[in-house]
């Protein structure tokens, strides 16, 4: 079993190393894009609100479409619902990317605040354990970052998706580029 594992283990490595040049060119082009988005974070915010509302509006016709495929009235009514919802929501985000913004911006700080307490209660709860501190620190960080875009909150949601959107761009960026050259050794 485990000669099985390392021979599938070297073949898939030696696949990825044949490979490498094309992450470390993913890579370059998420940081460029990356760059490109921090220059101008409020282009990249309703570029992001184009970005969900568009997948809002895909969504809601698939949802749409399968309420037909139900049998039973009550089925029917809430896919139905739900794919009109949907649709509105996407068309909503094209006709005011501003608005829709401030919606997802506050959506997201919701999120984190929600997300932080939930990992400073789980930290706490493993006490016993070493490392529960990193736990609750992540927690803190995570809910105090929620907390100062409620703070913010609505002049900051022309930027702050826009800025998460470049973060995460040059973020992976860097991790395809490192990965390239890691698979190349």
């Amino acid at each position: 079993m485990t000669d099985l594992s390392n021979e599938i283990s070297s073949s898939s490595t030696s696949e990825l190393r044949s490979k490498w040049l094309w992450f470390a060119i993913l890579g370059a082009l998420l940081i460029a894009c990356g760059i490109i988005a921090a220059a101008n974070v409020f282009l990249a915010t309703v570029v992001s609100v184009y970005y969900v509302g568009l997948f809002m509006l895909i969504g809601g016709i698939v949802y749409l479409v399968h309420a037909f495929q139900v049998r039973g009235w009550d089925q029917l009514l809430f896919w139905a619902l739900s794919g009109v919802l949907y649709v509105l929501a996407g068309i909503f985000a094209f006709i005011n990317p501003i608005l829709a913004s401030a919606a997802l911006t506050l959506f997201l700080a919701m999120a984190l605040l929600i997300a932080g307490i939930f990992r400073v209660w789980v930290g706490l709860r493993m006490r016993p354990l070493k490392g529960w501190q990193w736990v609750v620190a992540s927690g803190v960080i995570t809910a105090l970052a929620g907390f100062v875009i409620v703070l913010g909150w609505p002049v900051n949601s022309l930027w702050i998706l826009g800025l998460f959107l470049a973060c995460d761009l040059f973020i992976q960026g860097w991790t395809m580029l490192a990965f390239g050259f890691a698979v190349r050794r």
